[in-house]
């Protein structure tokens, strides 16, 4: 692909995360830097409300409906980057990530997915090679700090105790914002099609579903799906509707690294509840309640009762002012096999799945676009093994998070 238009192309802008990355791009890099983006959607009306609202007046923008194959590859054509919001990607994501592969245009997003991803993955995987694509999914709330996380916590141990961690646990210590009607459909999305098809519920099940053939891990991984007490942080702890899609990108970073981590490495997540007979009733209500909302989402009547009168629509989310006052709260512990220990903790200073996701997204489509296509080939990549540590500068920089070493015990 020779001298593209723009660096960068916002694929979605309308959409709310779109919306959301738009004014995030606005204020980072405005209309006279040196980085060339434009966006674009299938309603030229809408873009041009989106980029008035922001004062992008001189962004370009490009109409390109995701549907159509013949416009995604027009699209991706002008540009050495694309970033997509535009979701459920199992929905509508797979003709823009076929017209990227088969021109060799990076791309990132933000799905959490991962039956999606596993289909991209198998489908692609072998032409973006050829082609030179650096495809990266999950590029989001999901599962930058997650898998970020992981990478910084395992190149302090490396630092300080001469070999990385066995055995990590995340722990959500706080999280604070809403839920848009996008990621609510891409979770009824998942739990529909799981409920057709056998295949896939067993492919779920599979903590290493989207590591590389031939990956060789057997260690049985814990799913922590109920109520249990966790001794290393003295609390109860519950499910955490994200681990599904972040343990499984940790575990292919692991392979892509090459067994960094360790070949019997294992890795978990989960929500802290708090301490007593009140941390263990929430965590009891907190498995409860997933459970039960995957099942009603899956089954065809109380599916259409759940999308109709109680959960969020498509475009619909957290107000700014939600947005400012949300947060998240990572804590990472991590064991080598010799019993040293080493904890970490990843914050981000807005609403996690939007305020925060929105510039997470921006900065690792800005870092996708410096990586030279000479320093890291084209196929399918994660945040850990592409970004590494530029994406965690950019973030600490540009993006409100921070990653810092709690405590490390030889």
């Amino acid at each position: 692909m020779a001298n593209p238009q723009y660096d960068i192309i916002l694929f979605g802008a309308t959409s709310f995360v779109g919306d959301i990355l738009t004014g995030y791009m606005m204020s980072q890099y405005g209309e006279s830097s040196d980085l060339k983006w434009a966006v674009a959607g299938r309603s030229e009306n809408k873009l041009i409300e989106t980029k008035q609202r922001h004062g992008a007046h001189n962004i370009p923008h490009l109409v390109a409906d995701a549907a159509n194959e013949q416009q995604m590859a027009s699209m991706v054509k002008q540009t050495r980057v694309v970033v997509s919001t535009v979701g459920p990607y199992a929905l509508f994501g797979e003709p823009l990530v076929k017209a990227c592969v088969e021109n060799g245009t990076d791309y990132c997003d933000l799905t959490g997915e991962v039956q999606w991803y596993k289909r991209m993955v198998d489908k692609y995987e072998t032409t973006a090679k050829q082609t030179g694509a650096r495809i990266v999914h999950c590029s989001g709330f999901d599962s930058i700090p997650s898998d970020l996380g992981v990478y910084f916590l395992q190149q302090q141990a490396q630092s300080q105790f001469g070999k990385m961690c066995k055995d990590v646990k995340l722990r959500v210590a706080r999280l604070k914002g809403g839920a848009s009607g996008g990621t609510v459909a891409s979770m009824v999305n998942i739990a529909k099609e799981a409920s057709k098809d056998a295949a896939l519920r067993k492919e779920l099940q599979n903590p290493y579903s989207i590591c590389p053939q031939g990956h060789g891990f057997k260690r049985r991984q814990e799913n922590i799906n109920g109520s249990q007490f966790d001794e290393d942080f003295d609390q109860w702890i519950g499910p955490f509707v994200m681990a599904a899609v972040n343990t499984r990108v940790v575990h292919r970073s692991n392979a892509l690294l090459n067994k960094a981590y360790g070949e019997d490495f294992s890795y978990s997540e989960a929500m802290l509840m708090g301490k007593g007979r009140k941390g263990k009733t929430g965590s009891r209500n907190m498995g409860w309640g997933l459970n039960i909302f995957m099942v009603l989402a899956a089954i065809k009547p109380t599916r259409w009762i759940l999308e109709r009168f109680v959960l969020p629509k498509p475009g619909e989310g957290p107000t700014p002012e939600e947005q400012l006052k949300g947060c998240f709260d990572y804590r990472f512990v991590g064991k080598t096999d010799d019993g040293q220990t080493i904890k970490v903790k990843v914050t981000g200073d807005r609403d996690p799945g939007y305020g925060s996701t929105a510039k997470m997204l921006g900065q690792a489509a800005v870092c996708l676009a410096n990586i030279k296509k000479e320093d890291k080939a084209g196929g399918f990549w994660t945040p850990a093994t592409l970004y590494q540590e530029d994406l965690i500068e950019r973030l600490i920089d540009k993006s409100g998070l921070t990653f810092e070493v709690l405590d490390a015990n030889k």
